[in-house]
């Protein structure tokens, strides 16, 4: 299986130039592509950044890992538990009601995740913007400190 096969959007990669670039002849997606490899970002968002589709990003990331000017970065990512999923529907669902499940799960695609997925680090992005849902401000309130306090005793914050 390609390395570069599946859900490549997630994927990190550094640079790893260990001499100069004159050895190597780089166009200009080829050059943008490398200046926003960084070892953090997501190659969904270089793609965003460089206004390329993933599919050219895909291509251009092989070429560099040919050349072997890239690597890839393995990163473990923390996602969230089911159980804390389960509390995030019980708490939405006091808040506005039974279709809770259904705004979590378009949050959660909007947020470009998947449910099984989700990474711990934007949980705190995920609450923010499943609130703004939340019509009366008391029902809000109560959402985010419920909600801030789970977080807190799983150490997603």
């Amino acid at each position: 299986m390609d390395a570069l096969s599946g859900d490549f959007s997630r994927m990190v990669f550094k640079r790893i130039i260990t001499g100069g670039l004159g050895e190597y002849s780089l166009d200009g997606q080829m050059l943008s592509i490398l200046v926003e490899v960084d070892g953090v970002k997501p190659i969904g968002q270089i793609a965003e950044n460089t206004g390329l589709p993933l599919d050219a990003v895909r291509r251009v990331i092989s070429k560099l890992l040919q050349l072997k000017i890239v690597e890839s970065v393995q990163r473990q990512v923390d996602v969230l538990d089911s159980a804390f999923l389960d509390v995030l529907d019980r708490e939405l669902a006091l808040a506005i009601g039974p279709i809770a499940e259904v705004v979590i799960e378009d949050a959660i695609a909007d947020l470009g995740q998947e449910m099984d997925s989700f990474p711990a680090e934007q949980t705190a992005e995920l609450i923010d913007y499943i609130s703004q849902e939340i019509q009366r401000e008391d029902r809000k309130t109560a959402f985010r400190q419920n909600m801030l306090q789970e977080m807190k005793q799983r150490g997603y914050i």
